[in-house]
Parts: C-alpha cells; structure tokens; sequence
C-alpha cells in the first residue's frame, strides 16, 4: 500500500511520538492530582510540567494557563461579558471580526444583540480602522474578539496594533490562537491579550485538550464556564484529563523547539503557489498580499468544484481540506472567503494546503502531478 500524503495540519497535526510517549506514561499513573496522597501528588506534577511547557510556548505565567477540553471550551469561556464587568454584565458589548472561527462566531455567553461584527479587508485582514470608530461610538464596558492567525487563509491579524486601541479605551482582548500557536512566535504580554484560547490537536498533541491563557489586566476568571470542584485554580471545574494534557505539554515543548524551522514551511508554500499559477494563470490566491502563515495556502480555479477536487486528491493518496466544511463533512461556501468579498463562484472552489513537520519537496512534488493531472481534465472539460 503507498504511503499516504497529509496536508492538512490545519485541521489537526498529526499527534507527535513525543506526545503519545507521554500519554503512555500518564496512563501507567493513578491518582486524582487533587489528592494529597503520594499517587495524587505524581499525577499532579505531570500537570503542572505540561502547564510550564504550554506557558512557555506563548510567554506565559504557569499560574495563569487552564487547561480546558479544547480550544472551542477556551473560546466559549472568554466570550463572557461577565469576564469584563461582573456587576454589570449587560452594558457590555462584544466586538468580533467577521472572519473568525465558528466558535467565537456563535458568541459565547453574550446575547446575539451584544454583538458587533467588523468587516475584514480583501486580504483577509480585519478592518482595524472600523473596529476603532465602533469602540469610539461605544461608552461603556466591551470586549474585543480577533484571531491570532486565520485558519483557512493563514492571514495574520495584526494584534499589537488592535491592543493599543482595545487597552486605550480600558476593554478587554480576547485573541483565539489556535491556529497560530507553533507556526509564528506568540508572547501574550507582546501581544497586549488579556485572554488567548489554545488547542493541543493543532500542534501535534491530543484532540479534546485545550488551554485558555490569561494576561497582564486578567489575574482571575471572574464567571468560569464550567463550575463544581474548583480546579484549575477554580476557573474549571472537573477533574482534569491528566493524559491528554501530558501529551499537550510535550507537543507545546515540539512546537517551541521547532518555531525557528518555519522558513523552511514557507520556502515550500511559496513554491507550492509557483507551480500552481505557472499551470493556472487564473488560479485565485487568497490572503497572499497580507502577512501569513508560512505553512497555509488558500487558493481556488474558477470553474473548479472544491468538493471534486478534494475527492479527486484523496482518491490519489493526498489529503487536503476545502475552504469550509461544517460538522457532517458537507463542503459549505466559506464565511472567511466572504467576508473578504470573494465572488461565491471562486469561493466554492477554494482548497487549503496546510504543512507540517513532515512535509518536505517529495510531498510538494507529489501534490503537483496530482492536482496538474485534475487540472488537465479540468481543462479538456472547459474546451469539449
């Protein structure tokens, strides 16, 4: 049988051997890690060193990481307006670009008339000259919602700049890094966030494990989302998934280590994009004139079905995503693609390539002559 070929690590990286060696070796633990006794104690040191290695990925305080089933549970437990005021949570309102994530796009906690959603620019940036005139018209509490990186067109928002505005006016940012974390550098006190969502499945540990990272302005969690025993320094509840978030610090140790490799993904892209417009002169990159990712491409052909495409790859051995697709695996025109004001007949179209660790020039060749020969018949379709 040939060996498959994945580009795809943006929906989830492959789990890393260092993550399931650790996952092993939690498993071979018992005890709760809230117990005094010496069993509790040993679990509960796997804890706290994997909190140490996923704060150090985003230049945090150990004391202010929690962890949380996910990146979705991280997003949902920020998006509260009783994290800005707890006294008076119903003047606040909540300020999200039009191109995040879906779990930020559901709201969280705030009630969907405490939403005001910000336009994003043809690259794929959102547009921080509007979200400034909507915080300027607004006298009252509030919270800013905007996205690391984005994860269908790798598009890098430009947090820095959206702090001074958010901290200016004495609101609150939430920055949903999921995608981001381990492909760019992130320090959340550089970065000015107050809260900042992670997701171990993206950078090579388990599905099901997150964390939500609080910053300088943010030293508790007023309203946490899940409440009971107090854990996780009493801002999540429940007992905590010892092994995955083992594997979790170990993938956030990988992804550190390997941060200043990420040219080499870029080198690879950028090639990638070469060949395909060398082939397709009419073929639509998204998001290539803002800074990205280094390992995310985004593109389409008009005329071109994502969906065929992405059936046509995988019957080849190759694994790719298109643009959007809900949870039943249905392919749905992308919000992100537009929110850029992409035309729907080149949005449904477009494919994401997302590289990994493991992607080296074989896997770039190899998905060439595969999408040249779709392409090709492609063509001999357009011309019959």
């Amino acid at each position: 049988m040939s060996t498959r070929i994945y580009l795809d690590y943006n929906a989830t990286a492959p789990t890393r051997a260092e993550a399931r060696s650790a996952v092993a070796q939690a498993l071979e633990l018992h005890g709760n890690p809230s117990s005094v006794h010496e069993e509790g104690r040993r679990v509960r040191a796997l804890v706290e060193a994997a909190r140490g290695k996923v704060a150090s990925l985003v230049g945090a305080d150990p004391r202010n990481v929690i962890f949380t089933s996910g990146g979705t549970e991280a997003n949902v437990t920020a998006l509260s307006p009783l994290n800005v005021d707890p006294d008076a949570p119903d003047g606040v309102l909540c300020f999200m670009s039009e191109i995040e994530h879906p779990s930020v796009l559901a709201f969280g906690r705030f009630a969907p008339d405490a939403i005001r959603f910000i336009g994003a620019t043809g690259d794929g940036i959102i547009n921080v000259a509007a979200l400034e005139r909507e915080i300027d018209a607004h006298d009252g509490p509030f919270l800013v919602s905007v996205m690391a990186a984005n994860n269908e067109t790798g598009a890098i928002q430009p947090l820095a700049r959206i702090a001074e505005i958010v901290r200016a006016h004495g609101g609150i940012l939430h920055c949903d890094a999921v995608q981001a974390a381990g492909k760019i550098p992130l320090d959340i006190t550089e970065l000015g966030a107050h809260m900042l969502s992670l997701s171990a499945h993206k950078i090579g540990g388990q599905h099901g494990v997150g964390a939500l990272v609080l910053g300088e302005g943010m030293a508790r969690l007023p309203c946490p989302l899940i409440v009971g025993g107090g854990q996780e320094f009493r801002a999540r509840s429940g007992t905590e998934n010892v092994a995955g978030i083992a594997g979790f610090g170990a993938a956030a140790e990988c992804a550190a280590r390997e941060l200043a490799n990420m040219g080499k993904l870029a080198v690879l892209r950028d090639r990638l994009e070469a060949e395909i417009l060398a082939r397709a002169p009419d073929a639509v990159f998204f998001s290539q004139g803002a800074p990205r990712l280094p390992n995310t491409a985004n593109f389409a052909v008009p005329g071109m079905r994502a969906e065929t495409i992405v059936i046509a790859l995988d019957l080849a051995g190759i694994a790719v995503s298109a643009g959007a697709s809900c949870s039943s695996g249905k392919v749905e025109q992308s919000h992100v693609l537009t929110a850029m004001g992409a035309p729907a007949d080149v949005a449904r179209g477009a494919i994401r390539i997302s590289l990994g660790w493991d992607t080296g020039e074989k896997e770039i060749d190899t998905f060439i002559e595969a999408w040249s020969g779709i392409y090709g018949q492609f063509e001999k379709r357009q011309a019959a």
